[in-house]
């Protein structure tokens, strides 16, 4: 009997993935990357709120824990993945500039936001007001990372690369059953697809459609992230990323013309040289009500687990979730309360 079998391979199973490998747990891997919201996000990482000049939730905490599982892992897949690249918030006003240095006053942020104004010295970019700095920032090259760690469980015969099918599973008192797999545990880590899981799609995961395009733009030469009414994320040869959407409706992996008419009206709002658009990707991010993660145990059957929700905010939350999930199940700590999935607890009793 294994220990666990995870279903998705985006930043949430590879997290669980690794907290299972660290402590000694047996485990398979059943995805078929039919959601991409890992595989095509920008991937920074950044502890601020960049629209309010406010720390993201628990960021402080979920930063001491992803550099250095990041660092574990570029050296396990023998990988570069963390590239660390400053972010600028460029100041559109002088207003944008004093409510910067607010901020900045704040204990909380005093050790991420820069308090000295960086004047631009781009000639490709209009700032005129100048830029802050937000420190401890980088970027993640998660599509590198998925295919890296899948490449690595292929090797060690871990990973089934098909659809998981609930009609092919079979739940027991203390176990389950998957085409001939038994485990104590299953996680469910399939990102927005938990739409379709019968067992959690209770829980009030909306989905955001976000879709980013990759432009080569010569003339720009810069190395810094720079946001403004969207984000320019250097790439390196001559290319960066630009992004993202916020959508509600449209719930597929299909880019679209109104996303890349409102990227590039946005972008050249500040930006002044030619470019060439060369990708455009599109991926529905597992957002929640409440805009906090999905973790937890499910209220009947205990050997199902869910990991999910982590919004825009993967690459910070991914590790913490995971490792509070491990802990909940292996130690029977206490889930923070405010991602426990228990907080949903009456809309399962409504849908019984």
């Amino acid at each position: 009997m294994l220990d666990y079998v995870i279903v998705g391979l985006g930043l949430a199973g590879i997290s669980f993935c690794e907290q299972l490998e660290q402590n000694g747990k047996s485990f398979v891997v059943v995805s078929d990357d039919s959601e991409r919201a890992s595989l095509v996000a920008g991937g920074l990482y950044n502890p601020v709120i960049l629209k309010r000049f406010t720390l993201a939730w628990n960021a402080a905490e979920q930063m001491d824990l992803a550099l250095p599982f990041y660092a574990n892992l570029e050296k396990k897949l023998q990988l570069k993945l963390d590239y660390k690249v400053p972010v600028y918030r460029r100041f559109a006003s002088v207003e944008e500039q004093n409510l910067w240095f607010e901020a900045a006053d704040r204990i909380s942020l005093k050790p991420f936001l820069a308090t000295t104004i960086i004047g631009n010295n781009n000639a490709q970019i209009d700032a005129p007001h100048g830029m802050g700095e937000v420190k401890s920032t980088g970027r993640i090259d998660t599509a590198k990372l998925i295919n890296g760690y899948s490449d690595y469980l292929i090797q060690k015969s871990l990973l089934h690369q098909e659809q998981f099918s609930f009609d092919q599973m079979s739940i027991g008192t203390d176990k389950i059953e998957y085409k001939g797999i038994t485990a104590k545990k299953i996680v469910f880590a399939e990102g927005f697809g938990l739409k379709k899981n019968p067992f959690f799609n209770y829980l009030p995961l909306n989905g955001t459609k976000g879709e980013l395009l990759t432009i080569k733009a010569p003339l720009l030469r810069e190395k810094s992230v720079v946001k403004s009414s969207v984000f320019i994320i250097p790439l390196g040869q001559e290319l960066y990323r630009i992004g993202a959407t916020y959508k509600w409706k449209d719930k597929t992996n299909t880019p679209t013309a109104d996303a890349k008419k409102e990227l590039l009206e946005k972008l050249r709002t500040f930006l002044k040289c030619d470019f060439e658009i060369v990708d455009h990707v599109a991926g529905v991010r597992p957002t929640v009500t409440d805009r906090r993660p999905l973790v937890g145990t499910h209220p009947k059957h205990k050997s199902l687990l869910v990991l999910n929700g982590f919004g825009s905010r993967g690459v910070l939350i991914a590790p913490y979730a995971a490792l509070q999930l491990f802990r909940h199940v292996e130690n029977g700590a206490k889930i923070n309360a405010e991602m426990d999935i228990d907080r949903f607890k009456d809309k399962f009793q409504n849908k019984r």
